[in-house]
């Protein structure tokens, strides 16, 4: 018994070093193509950032000390990285990043919709933190793609990296939209699609895709500890 107690110690104490590391680097790729008039953008951005304060999202961000990066994109020769990677360690940092999604600018407004584009250019960003264990592209999307390389033409180089693309279907002006970002955006291990019926229901759809995207495992100890703790009952 004293023994289990005394490996029971240590595994909680190496806890914290474990989780000390960066656990996820999420690059949230917001559509901001002719399809998205101004409402609908600010819908996106308002609805972004509610998602990223909803508190089973927040506390899972911070437990990951997570990085988070938000680009924008439209047609070929029209992606921008908006926010470079943000370094989320506090709910203080949650809250700092939730209003500087709020405040972003909005780079373009009349331009096609060039997905693989916006994949290629998310896909550069992960060197920088390599460090982190779990690499995700979060894509929202209102079209299918219609201009620079088709989306299925970054999936090597995603797998490559190990890199899982998620996405969320706005269907408003496409109902088949979550079935084509099924067939060709998404890519990984897990990857899934969201359907919003339309840009009002995209700030409660997003919210469900970040809680099964980021929330994943936010207990505070390792399995083999609380099977070992619970041996001590």
């Amino acid at each position: 018994m004293r023994v289990l107690q005394l490996l029971v110690f240590s595994m909680l104490s190496l806890w914290p070093l474990r989780t000390a590391a960066c656990d996820l680097a999420l690059v949230l790729a917001v559509d901001v193509s002719g399809s998205v008039d101004a409402d609908e953008y600010r819908i996106q951005m308002d609805g972004l950032a509610a998602g990223l304060r909803d508190g089973v999202v927040s506390e899972a961000l911070v437990k990951a000390r997570a990085r988070v990066l938000l680009l924008q994109w439209s047609g070929q020769s029209r992606q921008e990285v908006t926010l470079p990677w943000v370094e989320v360690r506090t709910f203080a940092d949650v809250e700092a990043l939730a209003q500087r999604i709020e405040q972003a600018p909005r780079p373009w407004r009349n331009y096609s919709t060039a997905v693989g584009e916006a994949l290629f250019l998310a896909l550069e960003q992960f060197p920088a933190v390599a460090h982190c264990k779990r690499r995700v592209i979060d894509v929202s999307g209102d079209g299918f793609s219609n201009e620079g390389v088709e989306p299925r033409a970054a999936h090597a180089a995603l797998a490559a990296a190990d890199v899982t693309v998620n996405a969320i279907a706005i269907e408003q002006s496409e109902p088949d939209l979550t079935a084509y970002f099924f067939e060709n955006v998404i890519r990984g291990e897990g990857a899934f699609v969201v359907s919003a019926a339309s840009f009002a229901d995209y700030p409660s759809s997003i919210r469900k895709k970040l809680v099964r995207e980021v929330a994943r495992q936010t207990a505070g100890l390792p399995a083999g500890a609380v099977r070992a703790v619970a041996s001590l009952q």
